[in-house]
């Protein structure tokens, strides 16, 4: 189950990423019509993590208190890129909510990512299940 949880905080990581370049070319004035469906995909990449997490932590696996502070801190700037971004009265000012929302995202999951790197076990056993994919 960890090693699941860390191959699913990667693609948690890659998905904000995108969305992260995305909004970029958003801002410059592209009309990106996946951006919206990217945004939800990534946030339910992240509902998934947590449900993921919150397994690993009622069979007794702990992380550092940071690691769970920048992972839950991320359901608020989740939440404003969906709410508050999405509610601006032009397209530019829409781009814009969404790009500082989702770099904040970014910098959420990847600070608890690197952190649950670091400081987890499942290191072993996701190298395992995805040598035993090929």
């Amino acid at each position: 189950m960890a090693g699941l949880h860390e191959i699913v905080g990667g693609l948690v990581v890659l998905a904000f990423l995108v969305l992260v370049i995305v909004n970029v070319l958003r801002v410059t004035g592209r009309e990106i019509g996946f951006a919206r469906p990217l945004s939800m995909i990534a946030a339910l990449l992240l509902l998934v993590q947590y449900v993921l997490g919150f397994l690993l932590m009622g069979g007794g696996a702990r992380n550092s208190n940071l690691h769970y502070l920048a992972a839950l801190a991320a359901i608020i700037t989740v939440g404003l890129e969906h709410g508050w971004a999405g509610n601006r009265p032009t397209a530019h000012e829409r781009a814009m909510g969404s790009l500082i929302a989702s770099v904040l995202t970014l910098v959420l999951v990847l600070v608890a990512y690197m952190i649950g790197m670091k400081n987890g076990a499942a290191s072993m056993e996701a190298a395992a299940f995805i040598s035993s994919l090929f």
